[in-house]
């Protein structure tokens, strides 16, 4: 965990202490608040004018599973939750609650219901549907639970499946939306209004209707205006189309309505009002504080670590713009990992790349596009790989005995293999063991869910070494998968020269340096490792607190400028026989990915009718 300077004995400040601007005990110190909402639990982040964390606070999130495959919250829980952490790192960390200037929300992308009549939660249990008390309103992201209305969405070949890279995600919210359409009661559906979670929250603070286009654009289906000739949005051929008709009346009304008409839609960070006298009340805040357009989760660690302060070279810089110019941003790759990883990346003009979501306009910033790709699983297979190896138990037995992570004890057990067996580099102990780990599906860029995964090497060994190479096979993997993931956004027409880490992943010195040294460009890392996606929520509270009388707020580019803390930079390896490893060992990584699709191609043709 990444040590935050917080002050431990407080006293009350002297005069002379509260003219000091940065003094944290100075009543006069503007702070702003991130709220981020992950899949298990609500983070409450208080930043300062320079953008320096004072206060973190962290609550678990209740999670319902009906079925298998089934995830539902709730936003009554969550609110509370959210709640508990405000309080909490204000009272912890002794801040005036009127010196906050500005709120920003991030949410897990998940859909959440409300009744357009009363307000209140529209349960999402079927079969019934019946509240049984926690409001359980929230199918999370990771619900599976429209696997046919997918289908059936995908089916219609509709033109703005090209802007979710050529066909729109179970994870998404559209098909979800269309789940509940076809289970429950005409009369209950009927009531229900929609909203993306990031929405949700920014409703329930403000009490205003106005949706994020980086809600809607990412995971909704809505083609901002202009965009291949939309007019309204909301494409309405196309809600007629899967069986939502009924959404397109009084202008999408119960999707957030039509930007200008009867609803509005704005970018990150912008002013979508001010916290209502209920919201401040539960949070412990006054009223009237702004409330930022929100996110969702991954694009603020976009905001929260592509603005850091390094010192790139030349080559990675666009020699033709300033280094602090938002264009600089193009060439930064943001790379959020957790139990999976999200690739983002922002261009000037619209850039389509097969298997990568986007290109979507205005999610972040005015006028420009961002595209998202991702790895289905990273933490989850480091994990996964370790946890299923005959040697884990021994080996974590190790890590406890030495008051150290199972993965920081791997790292040093590497580490002595190589000088054991005199080893070159850890890289060379791995040489002829070939891992392929699409264990749960593909996302980018193949975007293939039967993806599998394939071990070349593979020997009897059941040690503690031979799970060390398996680890180190698997981080090497997540690095390969990267390399591909950037070089096919290269060549659609992206120009990523650098990766901007987060997440505890960046902990691992071998994966970062693995990864700068297989993708042959800097890894940077930021400040507040574990926290730079709550950081970025807290930016975008800055930037709803400097909206003028008529709205406009400063760019959000110049905030994170002026904000994000400078971090560490991972660089490439120098050793040239280190890189002609791993660039074979790429090679069979691509031929491993291609194989596989043309084996499972073939088996299929020749049990084609056999079951009939």
């Amino acid at each position: 965990m990444a040590q935050i300077p917080f002050r431990q004995n407080f006293r009350k400040p002297s005069r002379q202490a509260s003219m000091d601007p940065h003094n944290e005990l100075n009543p006069h110190m503007d702070h702003y608040i991130g709220i981020d909402v992950g899949t298990g639990s609500a983070r409450a982040c208080i930043i300062d004018a320079s953008g320096d964390i004072k206060a973190l606070a962290t609550e678990n999130i209740g999670l319902w599973q009906p079925e298998t495959g089934f995830y539902e919250q709730s936003t009554t829980d969550i609110w509370r939750c959210i709640c508990n952490c405000v309080q909490r790192a204000l009272s912890q960390h002794n801040i005036d609650p009127t010196t906050v200037r500005g709120i920003g929300f991030d949410a897990t992308c998940s859909l959440a219901v409300f009744a357009h009549d009363t307000d209140e939660p529209m349960t999402v249990t079927g079969p019934d549907f019946k509240n049984d008390g926690n409001d359980r309103n929230v199918i999370l992201w990771l619900d599976h639970r429209p696997v046919e209305e997918t289908e059936k969405i995908n089916a219609t070949g509709h033109n703005l499946l090209r802007y979710v890279g050529g066909k729109m995600s179970i994870e998404m919210e559209i098909p979800k939306v269309l789940w509940l359409k076809n289970n429950m009661a005409p009369e209950m559906f009927d009531r229900c209004k929609f909203y993306d979670l990031a929405d949700a929250l920014t409703h329930m603070a403000t009490g205003n209707e106005t949706r994020s286009f980086c809600s809607t654009v990412c995971k909704q289906g809505f083609v901002p205006v202009g965009v291949d000739g939309s007019v309204k949005g909301w494409q309405e051929d196309f809600y007629e189309a899967i069986g939502l008709g009924d959404l397109t009346k009084d202008n999408f009304i119960r999707m957030g309505g039509v930007d200008g008409v009867n609803g509005k839609y704005m970018s990150a960070g912008e002013l979508v009002g001010t916290l209502s006298e209920k919201a401040g009340s539960q949070l412990g805040l006054p009223a009237g504080i702004a409330v930022g357009s929100g996110v969702i989760d991954a694009y603020a660690g976009w905001v929260g670590t592509v603005g850091a302060k390094v010192h790139l070279g030349a080559g990675e810089l666009d020699s033709h713009m300033p280094k602090n110019d938002m264009s600089q941003a193009f060439s930064r790759l943001a790379a959020v990992a957790g139990t999976s990883t999200c690739h983002l990346a922002m261009s000037k003009d619209p850039v389509f790349v097969d298997g990568v979501w986007g290109p979507y306009r205005d999610v972040l910033l005015p006028g420009f596009w961002m595209a998202e790709g991702g790895q289905s699983a990273t933490g989850e297979l480091l994990k996964h790989v370790l946890e299923t190896h005959p040697a884990y138990n021994e080996t974590m037995s190790m890590a406890e005995s030495f008051n150290t992570s199972i993965y920081d004890y791997l790292n040093s057990h590497l580490e002595e293999l190589k000088e054991k067996t005199q080893a070159p580099t850890i890289s060379y102990l791995g040489r002829h063991f070939f891992f392929y780990g699409d264990l749960w599906g593909n996302r980018s860029p193949i975007a293939d869910s039967s993806m599998t995964g394939s071990v070349i090497g593979l020997s009897n060994d059941r040690s503690m070494d031979g799970l060390a190479i398996y680890y180190y096979a698997t981080m090497e993997f997540i690095a390969m998968q990267t390399r591909q993931i950037i070089e096919t956004m290269n060549e659609a027409g992206h120009s990523i020269t650098s990766i901007f880490m987060s997440g505890s992943q960046c902990q691992n010195k071998i994966l970062m340096e693995l990864m700068a040294t297989t993708c042959s460009m800097p890894v940077l890392i930021p400040r507040y490792v574990h926290a730079a996606v709550v950081h970025g929520a807290a930016m975008l509270g800055a930037k709803a607190a400097s909206a003028d009388k008529e709205g406009k707020t400063e760019d959000l580019w110049s905030i994170m400028d002026r904000m994000s803390k400078p971090g560490k930079i991972t660089r490439p390896g120098q050793n040239e026989s280190e890189h002609k490893l791993l660039d074979i060992k790429y090679k069979v990584f691509l031929e491993q990915c291609k194989t596989q699709q043309i084996y499972r191609e073939k088996v299929n043709e020749a049990v084609e009718g056999w079951k009939e």
